[in-house]
């Protein structure tokens, strides 16, 4: 399965936001945007022209980096979402808020996205008390997602649930600490995705 394998600060500072890519690094005096707040490459700290075309290919990258997807699977995505009645931008947040390896992130089982993706890909990770190790899997409402018993006792998931105590899990998400286990009680709304993203112009990049 083709993957970014480069360094992830980069992209955030690529970016100019912290798309909190690296857990608690992110919080600390380490994150990459805190410590050099422009772009990498020799020609970081000149300004870029904001012409249309940029600045919806920015929130296109974000949107892609922040869930760890590539432009093929981004697309496919688009394209089922513009499929779907309702607002097309909405719809493909709402698609990419699904996936497993987000909602374990959100849930706060991993201490990010990447570490989430890697826990459902070694069978750490149940739905419906079955095993699943496909982080695009797609949740439902109803659905339970929960830490395999085998793997309640793992470092990485222990460190997690203290890091995560930072972040409030959205209102869509029902979790118990103690059990190791929540619930997705409905697909959520715009305004409970906090991605700092202009989905709109998603959208017009991709009709053009």
């Amino acid at each position: 399965m083709a993957r970014y394998t480069g360094a992830d600060c980069r992209l955030c500072r690529r970016e100019g936001i912290k798309l909190f890519l690296k857990g608690d690094r992110c919080y600390s005096d380490k994150c990459g945007v805190e410590r050099r707040p422009f772009p990498p490459g020799q020609a970081g700290k000149k300004r870029p022209r904001d012409s249309e075309y940029r600045v919806q290919l920015r929130e296109k990258q974000k949107a892609k980096r922040s869930y760890g997807v590539l432009e093929k699977q981004f697309r496919t995505y688009y394209t089922i979402a513009s499929r779907q009645q309702g607002k097309s931008g909405e719809n493909l947040l709402r698609l990419l808020e699904s996936r497993l390896d987000n909602v374990v992130y959100r849930l706060g089982f991993a201490a990010s996205r990447d570490e989430a993706r890697q826990t459902v890909r070694h069978n750490h990770i149940m739905v419906n008390d079955a095993r699943v190790n496909i982080p695009s899997y797609r949740v439902r409402p109803g659905d339970v997602v929960s830490v395999a018993p085998k793997a309640k006792d793992l470092t990485v998931v222990k460190a997690a649930i203290i890091s995560s105590a930072r972040i409030e899990v959205p209102a869509w998400l029902q979790v118990d600490v103690e059990k190791l286990q929540g619930k997705v009680l409905a697909l959520p709304t715009r305004d409970q995705i906090d991605l700092p993203v202009r989905e709109q112009l998603i959208v017009e990049l991709y009709s053009k």
